[in-house]
């Protein structure tokens, strides 16, 4: 995107960004090492869904960095809303949340890249810039995460992190929606590992579902 550098009136190419996190410290921080950066143009900043959506349709970044959660609602859903109101645009997850699945996620729901809020700010904009320039960028140790988790998905009764939790949940009674809700991520993504849960261990019924978790230690 052409943007015109202040006081200067001269246009320069810049990727401007839409910042959304609900900590307005983290957003300081991000501002300031963007801000640093000639390659960046931070546009907006916002801590809500509903804000995020306003912002990206008003300003249409180049760059959209976002955490998984805000405002106590998961991002995550509307993450192909989110494109579809800036079309080219990337977006880059940061986030603290370390699971895999989340990352496995995001990435199929659109995003591009994947860093935890513990990386080193050099590797932020590292991601940043390559996410920019149209490739994925996943934090190194998240994918190797990602290749043992996909190893293990590909056997008959292996759970990740993720789906142990929600087969937990759901053997002492709680709902789609209440899961959804201690997970702070949508229905449709607990209706999701649910389902793997079902496939991968061949359960059908709500004894079986109890009888695989007590198996695993998940219930006393």
């Amino acid at each position: 995107m052409n943007v015109v550098c202040p006081g200067t009136g001269a246009a320069a190419s810049r990727t401007t960004v839409v910042l959304a996190d609900d900590h307005l410290v983290v957003r300081a921080g991000m501002r300031l090492l963007l801000s640093q950066d000639e390659t960046f143009d931070v546009v907006a900043e916002s801590s809500t869904v509903a804000e995020t959506l306003q912002a990206v349709q008003g300003h249409r970044p180049g760059v959209l960095v976002l955490d998984l959660t805000l405002g106590g609602r998961s991002s995550l859903p509307v993450i192909p809303e989110m494109l579809s109101a800036s079309p080219g645009m990337r977006i880059l997850i940061l986030t603290m949340q370390e699971d895999p699945e989340f990352a496995r996620e995001a990435l199929r729901a659109g995003a591009t890249g994947y860093l935890l809020k513990e990386a080193a700010g050099e590797e932020l904009l590292a991601a940043a810039r390559q996410v920019a320039s149209g490739a994925t960028y996943v934090q190194p140790a998240m994918g190797a995460r990602l290749a043992m988790t996909g190893e293990a998905a590909g056997g008959t009764d292996v759970l990740t992190g993720r789906e142990v939790e929600v087969l937990s949940l759901l053997a002492v009674g709680h709902t789609n929606q209440e899961i959804a809700r201690r997970l702070y991520v949508s229905v449709r993504t607990v209706e999701t590992h649910r389902a793997r849960i079902r496939d991968k261990l061949h359960i059908r019924t709500r004894a079986e579902l109890i009888t695989a978790a007590r198996e695993r230690g998940l219930l006393t």
